[in-house]
């Protein structure tokens, strides 16, 4: 199902997992796009994570953003991004 697809579709609640696999998908979608235009891949990952990271600050505060991102570290280190790791 494409973006337009999805759009389309009458407006119901819709699960917290399923809306992080579907705002995903958008992201794939766009990320795909800028790489097919020529935009580097590290500076569509700074891009993403300057607008996430925006997107926290706005919503949850600056002292919550940053205790976010404290964790990440660890994540990382966890595999949690690890795409090779998910898809086992």
């Amino acid at each position: 199902m494409t973006t337009t697809e999805r759009s389309t579709h009458a407006r119901e609640p819709v699960p917290d997992h399923e809306q992080k696999r579907v705002a995903l998908g958008y992201l794939q979608e766009a990320w795909a796009e800028a790489s097919l235009d020529g935009i580097d891949g590290d500076c569509l990952a700074q891009a993403c994570l300057f607008a996430a990271f925006a997107e926290f600050v706005t919503t949850y505060g600056e002292e919550a953003a940053a205790t976010f991102a404290e964790g990440l570290g660890t994540r990382i280190r966890n595999g949690e991004f690890s795409l090779d790791q998910q898809r086992q």
